[in-house]
């Protein structure tokens, strides 16, 4: 199952961009068996200034057609690393080819593209910045694929 980030901005070098390919790397090489991967990120980026609305409409042609969709949003489902890693073998199981997980701008996702998707995620009640959710999206999905591979990565 091919897993794709689709989120708003543009990341350039630094410590959030060297952290996210160190853990697409990892999430490539671990997910591979398992059927999870390989790991793409689109970004886009609302030049004109239309808002939610704007970066919406660029999110949902960022989305691959059929792609199961989750979005990242402080009002989503929180989780335990175990519970999303069962939540991805569940989805890879149910035979989607692509999960696409939806990264908002600074001021969220807009209310119909979240009214599609399969189902919201929360990393906490706090709002955090839009590329730090990348990171911390991309090393949970390292940790489940570790999980799903019984890795000593994750401990409990």
């Amino acid at each position: 199952m091919r897993v794709h980030i689709c989120a708003v901005g543009r990341l350039r070098t630094g410590p959030e961009r060297a952290l996210i390919d160190d853990y697409t790397t990892r999430f490539d090489r671990t997910g591979r068996a398992l059927s999870l991967g390989p790991l793409a990120e689109v970004e886009v980026d609302d030049r004109k200034g239309g808002g939610m609305a704007a970066e919406g409409a660029l999110l949902r042609r960022a989305v691959p057609a059929g792609a199961r969709l989750i979005t990242l949003d402080e009002r989503g489902r929180l989780m335990t690393s175990v519970q999303f890693s069962e939540t991805l073998a569940q989805i890879r199981d149910d035979g989607a080819q692509d999960l696409a997980f939806v990264i908002g701008g600074a001021d969220g996702i807009d209310t119909g593209l979240r009214a599609q998707a399969n189902m919201s995620l929360s990393f906490g009640q706090m709002v955090w910045p839009h590329m730090l959710v990348r990171v911390m999206l991309v090393e949970q999905l390292y940790r489940a694929a570790s999980i799903l591979a019984g890795s000593p990565y994750h401990r409990v």
